[in-house]
């Protein structure tokens, strides 16, 4: 299978590359339009600011190609958020796949930390991207920005709110959390998305 991870200006892309080099798998890592357009999957990772991200992947076309793509697509992180309409991190046009607006969490109390960092479990879980997940599995989260539940959320956590954990719609699929730093919870996930 021919797997490819979105490369571009952001971080913590080589976690991913790891995560799946331990499952028996070596990804292309590429800005190639037509690499990843012959992709069996492709993964679209990362941890970064959402206006220079979509200021590199316009600056290349990859926010058009990656709209177009037809086979699974996986969007972790700032993947995800760049895979919604528009965040709220310096005020970002993203690629529109999800109909979603991007906030920035809003603390309600002392406790409340920005970033949120750590494990949270996920409940109201569905989707083939999560069979073998129980409400309840933890994973691990390292963010300021979410996505509001909708119609397109396939499990939700809280972290001063109830938001979107993970997403689907179509061949885009998505989560929130870290699934490369998640412990066989997250493995679980690369295996579906894999097996999608």
């Amino acid at each position: 299978m021919n797997i490819a991870i979105v490369k571009y200006n952001a971080g913590n892309i080589y976690s991913v590359v790891n995560a799946l080099r331990r499952m028996g798998i070596e990804p292309l890592l590429t800005d190639d339009a037509e690499q990843l357009r012959k992709a069996d999957r492709v993964l679209f990772p990362g941890q970064g600011h959402a206006g220079e991200a979509m200021d590199y992947l316009r600056a290349r076309g990859l926010d058009k190609v990656i709209r177009e793509l037809k086979q699974p697509v996986f969007g972790i992180c700032v993947g995800q958020q760049l895979l919604c309409k528009h965040s709220e991190e310096g005020d970002t046009d993203c690629i529109g796949i999800f109909d979603a607006e991007v906030k920035r969490f809003q603390p309600q109390r002392h406790e409340d930390k920005v970033p949120c960092m750590g494990w949270n479990q996920l409940y109201d879980i569905k989707s083939p991207l999560n069979k073998g997940l129980n409400d309840g599995d933890y994973v691990y989260f390292v963010h300021s920005f979410y996505v509001p539940v909708c119609a397109e959320t396939i499990a939700t956590t809280d972290y001063i709110l109830p938001y979107s954990a993970s997403m689907h719609k179509d061949n885009f699929y998505t989560c929130q959390f870290h699934p490369e730093k998640s412990g066989k919870v997250g493995e679980q996930i690369l295996k579906n998305f894999l097996e999608l």
